[in-house]
């Protein structure tokens, strides 16, 4: 039998089609319970009530542990790590499997990679911060999300700040966009923390926001590549300027206008600023945004559920914007912890958050994945002459600072560009391409196979077929395999090969599943 053939095999004993009257799925669901109670599940349930539609049943404790951990940190979890929560019996596991999470420094450099791309952290063309003023930049974004840094501060320390580059990082919010006219401006502020694209609105409105941005000044220094960010002190009289709520004020000339803008911001009742923040979580958590797409509020482009996210957002509020505060809320609640396998139409089941969205892999989640199989780190190049951008193999991918650091394999497979700050930069659409690179590359198979991660994992089962598969299962997908897998690995083994194939045969068949190779 060929390895495609092993991969057809497994994947015809994986999962069924949906049915609201079926049981639960093992080993990927776990029987529903009565209503949770939990804030979010009040609201969204009434919603799928309403819309005659079944919400899934939970997912087990395995697809539990691999999702949190790659939602929340991006890293799949060791073996030991699994098996001592599924061996957990206390009711709160998977609440304090979540703090353990927010604990972990991988989730500081995985969600500082999120806000890079939305900042557009990379040294060169189009958007051209240069490298030391790039690590200057993701060190801060690491700090302040390691320290939980209240939301409204990360936002006004990145409207206000001035000063140098290369010392103050925050000013290269600034620096990263690639006009420096007002409107440009704006529309990056706009964008960032409104959640809504500034060439949508009427001239006029572009303009009022635009002049709270037109006093900003750069200037050069002595040194190379340091620039200096603030607002020009020159100008003596009053600027006139209107919110996008359509509220004018005239700023004094002592007064420097972003800081006003901020203020009204970051406001309690500002009716764009908390509403962004909570939506962009969702869609971080979930694949896809109350609003979607997260950076496309407006009017017209109504939640699909509006108690959910006016609930989320009351709540960033009152615990004074804490984004950790919101994580935890989406995270235990049943709407986050659904199997991904529908009881009903499946596009209409994931438009309303009626099953968790199966979605791929992050390209850097993927890349990160596959060297902590293998043992072998990526490979990355940059157009930037070293040592700026020397980055030693073994440093994972999530936490790489600048985007122009990258790989081929993180070309082909999505890796945002980081040249506009669009939530939709990042491709994770599957293609022939990645498919055929993932089923034919010697490369992968090359280091897959010299494994030594994967060898100490077979090696206790000395010669013990069905032990050694529970291992690699246990290791590659986070879950012990079925009777019916089993059976698989089985009839793979008795059409010839000798045991150490086999192993390999295995890994490489899971590796190339769509449950190693998606969230779900």
């Amino acid at each position: 039998m060929k390895r495609s053939s092993l991969v057809l095999a497994l994947c015809a004993v994986a999962l069924s089609g949906p049915a609201a009257d079926r049981p639960p799925l093992a080993p990927f669901e776990i029987a529903a319970v009565p209503a949770s109670g939990h804030p979010i599940d009040v609201r969204l349930e009434a919603g799928l009530k309403k819309r005659g539609i079944h919400p899934a049943y939970l997912c087990s404790d395995a697809v539990f542990i691999r999702r949190a951990y790659l939602d929340v940190i991006g890293t799949l979890p060791e073996p030991q790590d699994v098996r001592r929560f599924l061996s957990d019996t206390s009711p709160d596991k998977r609440t304090a499997l979540i703090e353990t999470l927010f604990s972990r420094p991988e989730f500081a450099d995985y969600w500082a990679m999120k806000w890079c791309d939305l900042l557009r952290v990379k040294a060169e063309f189009p958007i051209n911060l240069w490298p030391n003023a790039v690590q200057a930049y993701h060190r801060w974004l690491v700090g302040a999300m390691r320290d939980n840094m209240p939301y409204d501060g990360f936002a006004r320390e990145l409207l206000t700040t001035s000063g140098s580059n290369f010392r103050q990082p925050q000013v290269n919010f600034y620096r990263a966009v690639q006009g420096r006219e007002p409107t440009a401006l704006a529309g990056a502020v706009a964008l960032t923390f409104m959640g809504t694209r500034l060439d949508a609105w009427p001239e006029e409105r572009r303009q009022g926001m635009a002049a709270f941005f037109s006093r900003l000044d750069f200037k050069k220094t002595a040194e190379w590549k340091e620039e200096i960010v603030l607002c020009d002190a020159t100008p003596a009289g009053p600027l006139r300027a209107t919110f996008p709520d359509g509220k004018s004020v005239v700023i004094p000339p002592e007064k420097d206008p972003r800081e006003v803008f901020a203020d009204w911001l970051i406001t309690p009742k500002n009716p764009w600023f908390a509403k962004c923040a909570v939506n962009r979580a969702w869609a971080w958590l979930l694949g896809r945004g109350l609003i979607h797409e997260p950076d496309d509020i407006r009017p017209d482009n109504p939640p699909v559920h509006p108690e959910v996210l006016a609930y989320l957002e009351k709540e960033l509020v009152a615990s004074g914007y804490d984004m950790r505060h919101v994580l935890r809320l989406i995270l235990t609640s049943r709407a986050y912890q659904q199997s991904p396998i529908p009881r009903g139409e499946p596009a209409e089941a994931e438009k309303y958050f009626a099953c968790y969205p199966v979605r791929r892999l992050d390209a850097e989640i993927l890349a990160d994945a596959l060297s902590w199989l293998s043992g072998v780190g990526e490979e990355y190049s940059s157009p930037i002459p070293e040592p700026f951008t020397f980055t030693p193999a073994w440093e994972r991918t999530i936490a790489l600072a600048d985007g122009s650091i990258s790989s081929p394999f993180l070309e082909l497979f999505g890796r945002p560009p980081r040249d506009t700050g669009l939530f939709s930069e990042r491709n994770n659409e599957p293609s022939d391409g990645q498919r055929l690179y993932l089923f034919n590359s010697s490369d992968v198979q090359r280091k897959l196979a010299r494994s030594q991660r994967l060898s100490r994992w077979v090696e206790p089962a000395r010669g013990n077929r069905r032990e050694a598969a529970r291992q690699l299962y246990l290791g590659i997908l986070s879950r012990f395999p079925t009777d019916a897998e089993l059976a698989a690995v089985e009839r793979h083994a008795q059409s010839g090969g000798n045991p150490r194939q086999v192993y390999e045969d295995l890994v490489w068949a899971l590796v190339n599943s769509k449950e190693f190779l998606y969230r779900h």
